[in-house]
């Protein structure tokens, strides 16, 4: 079905125009050419008629604009950028007290004043009411003294309701100091129940991470210096003492050899055969068990030296500098280190200095996850210092027990090793005063005397306090702990006897004597 046009709608209420006379000669009256036709109009009516047609035109040029032109469809608007989701926040704790008995003492004396204010109000108009109306001059003035005195009462029931008013705001106030108290309070004490229930759970990681420990076990001394015992330099030792010899100078020149092919160093070597040539010049020794007697207790001498306190004591956090060569096993035995102090309930932060090898920080990395230790790391080739720096403060803020610090063993740079870990101490120290509270060298004891050069170097440089000495059970060069404590007077504080973490061990020195020589 075609659907109406309105302008045929506008169009058919047009009335038609009337047709012109004819004129007595048969003809019609042009427009402008004489007197008008006799149309049978008034004048009213002609004017009523063009009103119309001017009204249908404009409402045609009206309805063309509205109805002809063409409608262009709206874009449709673009959806608002949703605003990104912000981390959720501890939501505002507001407490709500009862007002105490103060409080509501207060409230009532307000109450009254507002009463007693209302009833002389009405008092009030009630007698201006009353003096407007008085007619005898005697009562009008006598109820207009009435309204004065009533405006002077109702001036003081201001005053005291004012008063009334103040002190119940000053109540008031003490309640919302008391409810900001409480709620600060109870925060206080959730963010306590927080931080207890985290310390409960790292508490309950460290016990599993400390039974895991015991489960593994751990090899004794004597196991890890098997090899030494057996292969190396005290297999020799026990053979030359073990038949029936006679003690002379190609005794003396034997144990010299044997010695000074130990790895316990020339200087060692040389002081220990002069042990034994002192003693059988002095007739002392006559016989082989008697001078390997004298031989262990001049070397149960020199490995038993003070040793300082390690993993505890300084700070909080008590900071530990872990420096030596790559490959020495520096990152094992910090992993080992932070899983036997997690085990031990304690909290522990490992920073990962050694930004030039990548692979150093992966294997901290696996470390810490295993022995439930917090991790800071930094850009590869980045300043270890600054790792270290944020370590620290790290550790502080968090109330560690103690930071474990990783450091380069060799540079990919032009820098010497040696100042870059004087930088990384200086740091330390400005990030905590007092700091490194210990510098630990770790060295592989595979490699022998060149181990007690490693040692020199790096004591020259950093100051170390105490030796880690690992691979142990790999090597039957077990006699480098003797030559490190006598030139050095470092003290072996830890040795590695086997992969498992309880096979990092303390350094005992009578348990070490025990296992060469009995």
């Amino acid at each position: 079905m075609k659907t109406p046009n309105p302008l045929d709608a506008l169009l058919a209420q047009v009335p038609p125009a009337p047709s012109p006379a004819p004129t007595p000669g048969g003809g019609t009256t042009q427009p402008g050419t004489g007197t008008p036709p006799d149309t049978g109009l008034t004048g009213g009516e002609v004017v009523g008629i063009g009103g119309a047609a001017l009204f249908v035109v404009l409402a045609l040029v009206a309805a063309r604009k509205l109805f002809g032109k063409k409608r262009v469809p709206e874009a449709p608007k673009k959806p608002e950028a949703e605003a990104p989701q912000l981390p959720a926040e501890r939501p505002e704790l507001r407490v709500e007290l009862p007002p105490n008995e103060a409080e509501l003492a207060r409230r009532r004396d307000l109450d009254d004043a507002h009463a007693r204010m209302d009833e002389l109000r009405r008092e009030r108009e009630t007698a201006s009411f009353a003096a407007h109306a008085a007619k005898d001059p005697a009562e009008k003035a006598r109820l207009e003294e009435q309204v004065r005195a009533l405006k002077e009462r109702e001036e003081e029931a201001k005053r005291v309701e004012y008063r009334a008013k103040k002190a119940l705001d000053d109540e008031t106030r003490e309640r919302r100091k008391r409810e900001q108290v409480e709620a600060v309070r109870l925060r206080e004490e959730a963010i306590a129940q927080e931080a207890a229930q985290a310390e409960a759970a790292r508490q309950a990681e460290a016990a599993a991470a400390r039974a895991k420990v015991e489960a593994e076990g751990g090899r004794t001394l004597a196991q890890g210096l098997d090899r030494t015992k057996n292969q190396g330099f005290m297999a020799r030792l026990n053979g030359l003492f073990g038949g029936q010899r006679t003690m002379d100078e190609s005794v003396l020149s034997e144990l010299e050899e044997i010695l000074f092919t130990a790895d316990i160093g020339v200087r060692t070597a040389d002081h220990l055969v002069e042990v034994a040539r002192d003693k059988l010049k002095r007739a002392e020794l006559k016989d082989p068990e008697r001078i390997k007697g004298a031989i262990r207790d001049e070397v149960a001498r020199m490995v038993d030296l003070p040793v300082p306190r390690s993993l505890e004591g300084g700070g909080p956090p008590h900071v530990v500098m872990v420096v030596g060569v790559n490959g020495a096993g520096k990152t094992t035995t910090i992993g080992k280190l932070a899983a036997q102090l997690t085990g031990q309930g304690k909290k522990v932060v490992l920073a990962a200095g050694d930004t030039f090898r990548a692979a150093a920080t992966e294997q901290l990395d696996v470390w810490a996850s295993r022995a439930g230790a917090q991790l800071v790391t930094g850009p590869e080739n980045g300043d270890p210092s600054a790792v270290i720096f944020e370590a620290v403060k790290k550790a502080k803020d968090e109330g560690a027990d103690v930071i474990i610090a990783d450091t380069a063993g060799r540079l990919h740079t032009k820098a010497p090793l040696m100042e870059e870990l004087k930088k990384v101490k200086r740091v330390m120290d400005k990030a905590l005063p007092g700091a490194p509270h210990e510098v630990l060298l770790v060295l592989d004891s595979t490699n022998g005397q060149n181990a007690i050069q490693q040692a020199k170097q790096f004591h020259e440089a950093v100051g170390v306090s105490a030796i880690a000495l690992t691979k142990l059970d790999g090597t039957a060069k077990g006699g480098v702990i003797i030559g490190i404590c006598d030139e050095l007077k470092l003290p072996v504080v830890w040795v590695g006897v086997g992969e498992k973490i309880a096979d990092l061990r303390r350094f005992e020195p009578r348990e070490f004597v025990q296992a060469l020589f009995d």
